[in-house]
Formats: structure tokens, C-alpha cells, sequence
């Protein structure tokens, strides 16, 4: 049988492959870890209230807690991976612990005050790489890219570990379009850190923006692997990692594929608004014009000012003709 379109069927079927679409960045999900532990004096008694200092040994992120009675402390929600532990109270520091921070089981630290602690040299130096990745973070969210990539290249030199310096290098440089410097330092923080979900949701992205559409492929499906959802799943997991594998295989022309990771998204994410946009646009492909409706409707509720509202309402106003 010849399937027949409206003239008005057509128009919105050609809109719907020439509106451009906007990428959102993810925000993966991560499993975390925990560190516990205990701090005593120089005879072995508990120390109440002592500052205990949970660094990592891959960026500039730390963590602070304090010893309840008994000298035990709890952090909750450490990414995983390697970290410096040490106490203090007043003025007199631990010993320095290193520990791995695994999603399987607590790490433990055993920190003694006036086991000796980091050198003056070391103090400095850390504070001086603070300082640089706070003013690298800070420069990044006034849109100071420059500066940001100044900054965070500081901070990388005072560090060559730092696998954030190099994720938030490469962040500044998509966001100026500059894709061959972003992906080398995205490449770069995986060298550092090979279960860095973010960047390699950030290669996804600039990939997809240059259409080098398989390796975008490529990365996504890490990306998703890593956040503990199965690459084309299509109920649970990362609904970010989802649409933007959905978003990859719209724009290398497999909508029904790219249909099916929209569903898949909003199914784990109802909420999702981005995804009900993109399905509407993939039901209008397909001459379905009253589910296309149904979706623009929902993107509407969710983000009325959304980056697609204007679109939405226009195709919306023409379907209900």
C-alpha cells in the first residue's frame, strides 16, 4: 500500500530533520565509596574533634570531617579512587595515609597526632594548587574560558596527576569550539583516569559536533558502560548517556534507532525533558502526528523556557490545525 502525506504532513517532516539540535552536557551518574577510621593521641587515646582531611591524589577535590567522641569519623560519597588521609588538632597534624577508595568496600585509616605530617614545603604546595583549581572553577562559570584553561594549567603543572585539571581544560576548550585541543585533554584526563565517565561523555559531544559520528558512537557507549548502564539498553540505567547516544544516532540519520534511546531515556527519566522534545520530532518523521503532539505538549510542562520551547510551540500550533 502507497502511504499518502498532506502537504502540511510533509512541511512538518522536513522541519522536523532541519531543525538543529541542541546538545545538552551529561551529568553521569557514579558509584561512590566510603572512608572511615579512627584518631588518637600520641598514648593511643581517642581524639575528639579533630579535623580529618580526605584528599585525592588524582584532582584538587577534598573532603573535611570531624571525630565524634570515641575519635572515629565516617565520609560518605568519595568517587572512587586514590586518596591522602591525615588529621589535625590544634596545630598538631597526623600522620599522612594513603588509601583506595573502592565502591565494594570501606577503605580504613588509622591516624596518630604528632606521628609527624605533610612538610611545610607540601602544605604550601597544595594551597597553591587549591587556590589555581578554585580560580580555574570560578573563571569557567563566569564564561572566562581563557582564564579557566590559564588556571586549570596551573594547577596541572603543580600536579600532573590531576585528571580534573585536564577534564575541565578540555570542557573550556569545546565550549570555545577549539575540538582538537578538547579531545587531546579529555584523552589526556582518561590516561589519568581510565573510568573517567565525564570525559568521555565530553569526547561523545565534541565528536557529535564535528560529525565524526562513529567514534561519538564509540565514546557514548563508554560512557554509558562506565555509569553502569549496558550500551542500548532501553529501560534503566543513565538516562543522560542514553539520550545522548540517542542524540548521536539522530544526527547520523538512524532515527528509528535514535527513537528508540528517547523512549529509553524517558522511561528511566520521565522528567527528561529534552527527550520528550527529540521523540516528538522522531514521531513527526514518522507521520505520527498526534503522539508528536503529545510529547511537545510534555516538553512544554517540563521546561516552558527550555532551549526548544519556541520550536515546540510552533509545531505545536501547526499540528492542532
Amino acid at each position: 500500500m502507497v502511504r499518502r502525506f498532506t502537504i502540511r504532513q510533509l512541511w512538518l517532516a522536513a522541519c522536523a530533520k532541519a531543525v538543529a539540535l541542541v546538545l545538552a552536557l551529561p551529568v553521569a551518574a557514579q558509584s561512590t565509596g566510603i572512608v572511615k577510621g579512627v584518631v588518637l593521641d600520641s598514648t593511643g587515646k581517642p581524639v575528639e574533634n579533630a579535623k580529618v582531611t580526605i584528599v585525592s591524589t588524582g584532582s584538587n577535590r577534598s573532603f573535611d570531617v570531624k571525630t565524634n567522641k570515641k575519635g572515629e569519623f565516617v565520609q560518605i560519597g568519595l568517587p572512587p579512587g586514590a586518596y591522602n588521609v591525615s588529621a589535625e588538632k590544634d596545630k598538631v597534624t597526623s600522620n599522612a595515609q594513603p588509601v583506595s577508595v573502592r565502591v565494594s568496600a570501606p577503605a580504613e585509616a588509622r591516624l596518630v597526632l604528632g606521628a609527624g605530617g605533610p612538610s611545610k614545603e607540601a602544605v604550601a604546595k597544595n594551597a597553591e594548587l587549591k587556590k589555581a583549581f578554585e580560580e580555574g572553577v570560578n573563571a569557567s562559570k563566569a564564561g572566562n574560558h581563557d582564564e579557566a584553561i590559564a588556571k586549570f594549567g596551573e594547577a596541572a603543572a603543580l600536579n600532573p596527576s590531576c585528571y580534573d585539571c585536564h577534564y575541565n581544560i578540555a570542557f573550556s576548550y569545546s565550549q570555545k569550539k577549539e575540538y582538537d585541543k578538547a579531545e587531546a585533554e579529555y584523552k589526556k584526563a582518561i590516561e589519568l583516569k581510565a573510568d573517567y565517565v565525564e570525559a568521555y561523555s565530553g569526547l561523545a559531544n565534541i565528536y557529535n559536533a564535528t560529525r565524526k559520528f562513529d567514534e561519538a558512537a564509540a565514546a557514548s557507549a563508554k560512557a554509558t558502560e562506565l555509569s553502569g548502564a549496558a550500551p542500548g539498553a532501553l529501560a534503566g540505567g543513565n538516562a543522560d548517556a542514553m539520550f545522548n547516544q540517542g542524540v548521536i544516532l539522530w544526527n547520523g540519520g538512524k532515527i528509528a534507532e535514535a527513537k528508540k534511546q528517547f523512549e529509553a531515556t524517558i522511561a528511566a527519566k520521565p522528567d527528561h525533558a529534552e527527550a520528550h522534545y527529540q521523540l516528538g520530532m522522531a514521531l513527526v518523521n514518522e507521520g505520527n502526528l498526534q503522539g508528536a503532539a503529545a510529547e511537545f505538549e510534555k516538553y512544554l510542562q517540563i521546561a516552558p523556557s527550555g532551549p526548544n520551547a519556541a520550536t515546540a510551540k510552533s509545531l505545536l500550533a501547526q499540528l492542532k490545525k
